[in-house]
Formats: structure tokens, sequence, C-alpha cells
């Protein structure tokens, strides 16, 4: 991927450089809108420089927290970022942290500073991480701020962690039961088929039904791969898709389980971000920008995106949140106070804490709800399977 170093304009007045990594031209003035700078000049760099930076790849999230928690705890200790990084390079435990400490040490000790490096790999570290390290390297304060995003990173983690906990027992049980499904129609019902052949009486219609879907899976038992890799495919371009990810995220939205989970995990980023952002002296419109990249629904995403244009041109935060009609009142209310009492800070820390509790909420209902639901789908199938397997042996007793 090609390297783009830009010129851009920092809240209207500073100018800044850097390097960013981007698939074309557009793209890379996309890149640099997103990190809350305005573009006056992007050219592309020489293709040797992209060829030495290439290969970082992706931190997952315990990584990331496993380098800043390091990072972090060397700097507080009085060690230089050099130094720190030469230890990384040479003690962490993972082999990617040794490789990108070392890049990162490299280029440091070339003339650049931490910030600029980690903004040349934004693939590796996100937008948010960047935005977030070059407030605090401008400030004076990287270790506080590196702090503050280990911080951030461990409660992403954990909500991510919640999240799926809370869906991973649903997945099982459809997994399971779609497995039973298949062992019933391929095994036992032929097994009892010529039993059931030898009655004189028409088989009740359930019972017909599953030999026939059996008979069928036997014949063109290749159907089953072919389903399981389209029903693959289906969700990727659902995911990647975009006129079809807009889709499912509003049709998701409608859900009365599962709308709350996905509405507050996507609250609960957007707004750790900016009271962290704020807290680190980015300017609000920057840490708009920087919450909404972690909204994932495009619906929300789209509705936050028109806020911070409100916002970009006098709105105040919490009128243009308001505009939305998707955000909680609550959250709203507490934002407003905050604008009106000069406390905006404070109160974008209690507005997280207050979207914690009610996600943990969420997450407990959602969980001691699914449990029943899920005894429930298991129970119809195997009520199905046994009605279709019993009830022509009761025809017989009968006659």
């Amino acid at each position: 991927m090609p390297i783009f170093s830009y010129k851009a304009l920092k809240a209207g007045r500073e100018v800044v450089k850097g390097e960013i990594t981007a698939s074309n031209l557009k793209d890379a003035r996309e890149v640099i809108r997103k990190m809350g700078l305005v573009p006056t000049k992007i050219t592309e760099a020489v293709e040797s420089r992209a060829k030495k930076r290439k290969g970082l790849g992706s931190l997952s999230l315990v990584e990331k927290i496993d380098f800043i928690s390091t990072l972090q705890i060397l700097l507080t200790s009085g060690i230089p970022a050099v130094e720190s990084l030469m230890f990384m390079e040479q003690e962490a435990s993972s082999k990617k942290i040794r490789e990108l400490s070392k890049v990162i040490k490299t280029q440091v000790m070339g003339g650049s500073t931490f910030a600029d490096v980690l903004a040349r790999y934004p693939e590796t570290f996100g937008y948010i991480f960047i935005g977030l390290v070059k407030a605090g390297e401008e400030a004076g304060e990287l270790e506080k701020t590196l702090g503050r995003i280990r911080d951030l990173l461990t409660k992403q983690n954990n909500t991510k962690t919640k999240v799926i906990g809370t869906l991973m027992y649903p997945a099982f049980v459809i997994c399971l039961a779609f497995v039973i499904i298949l062992i019933m129609l391929l095994f036992v019902f032929p097994t009892f088929k010529s039993m059931f052949e030898q009655q004189e009486k028409k088989l009740p219609w359930i019972t017909d039904m599953m030999i026939r879907a059996g008979d069928f899976l036997k014949e063109y038992w290749y159907t089953i791969p072919i389903f399981l890799v389209a029903f693959v495919a289906f969700w990727y371009i659902v995911y990647n898709w975009k006129p079809a990810r807009e889709v499912f995220d509003k049709a998701v939205l409608k859900i009365p389980l599962i709308q709350n989970l996905i509405m507050y995990s996507n609250y609960s980023n957007f707004m750790s971000v900016l009271s962290v952002s704020y807290d680190a002296g980015i300017p609000v419109v920057d840490c708009l920008h920087l919450g909404v990249v972690t909204i994932t629904n495009s619906l929300i995403n789209d509705r936050i995106s028109s806020a911070i244009t409100k916002v970009s041109q006098g709105l105040q935060v919490s009128q243009a949140l308001k505009a939305t009609k998707i955000m909680p009142k609550m959250l709203l209310f507490m934002v407003a106070t905050g604008e009106q009492t000069g406390r905006l800070g404070e109160m974008l820390e209690r507005s997280v804490m207050f979207l914690d509790r009610t996600l943990d909420n969420i997450i407990d209902t959602m969980t001691k709800m699914i449990e029943p639901i899920m005894l429930l789908v298991i129970g119809s199938i195997v009520l199905v399977m046994a009605l279709a397997l019993y009830l022509p042996l009761f025809q017989s007793y009968m006659q």
C-alpha cells in the first residue's frame, strides 16, 4: 500500500506534516480528515520507502494493551523512549511487538517523533491511538496519555469480551441444533424407514417430510457443504458490502433483544473515546471525529457523523446529538449540563460510567432471557423429531 506525505491544518490554524498509508489519493484525504485535520497538500512518497515500512500488519486489542502497558511503565520510570523501545525489542514476549518496537525505535532515532512514526501506520495502530498519542506528545504528557489509552483499550476489550460471551451461547446452541437435525435425518430416520413402510396406513405428514428430507440429503450430500459455504459467503457480503451492511444494521436495531446491546455498546465506546480525548486536550470536534471511528453500526455512525458536521458549524454538542434522535435522553442531559456548567470533561466521564452500568444490566438481562429461549428451541426440535418417530408407532398400536 503506497505512503502519502501530507500537510494539513489542525484546528484551522496550525500547520502539521506527516505520512500515512492509503490505497489511493482519495482514501488518503479521507484518512487525514478522520484524524481531525484539514489536508492542504498530499503527495505520494517514493516506492522504496513504502517497501521499507511494509509488513507491520495489524495488532489485536490484547497486543495493543500489552505494547502500551509496557511502554507506559518504562516511560513513567524515567527511561527514555529509545531505551524503552530497545528493551521491548529485546525482551517483549510477542514476536510482533519485538518487531514493532524495532521499527519505531529506528525511526525515532532517525529524528521522527513517536506520534509521527505511529501516523505512518494507521492500519496497525488505528486513528484513535494515533490522535491521542499526538495530543499527549504535544502537551508534554505522553506517559499520562499512554495510561489513558491503556485504560480505554482495556475497557473496549472487556466490553467486546462481554458481548461475545453473551452471543456465544446461542451460537453454540444453533450449531448443536443443526448437527442434531443432520444426524437424525441422515442416520436415524433411514433406520426406521423400512419398519414404517411395512405399515399399511399413510405416514403422518411430519414423518413423511423427515424421511424425504433424509433421502434427499443422502443422495445430494454435497448440498450440505454448499449450504455452509453459501451461508458464510452471505454474511461476508453483508459485512463488507456497504448497501447490504446498511440494510442489516437497520434491521438489527429492530430486534428487541439485540437492539439495546448494539446501541449501548456503540455508545459506550464512542463516549469513552470522547471522554479520554477531551481529557487529553483535543478540541471537541476532533474528539468527535475520533469517537465516531469506534461506532460499527452504519446507521448510528451516519447519525453521529451528521451531528459532528453541525458541531463544526457552531452548534453545541448536546444539541447536535439530540438532533440525531437516537441518543439516550440521560446521556444528552449529562452532556448539556457539562456544557452549561463548564464541566464537560467531568460529565463525559460520568456519562461513560452510566453507559457501562446500563450495558452491564443489558448483558445480564440478555443472558437470563437467552437461556430459557435456547432451552425452548432445543425442546421444540426434540419434540418435532420425537413426534416424527413415534407417531407412526402410535398409529400401529391403535390398529
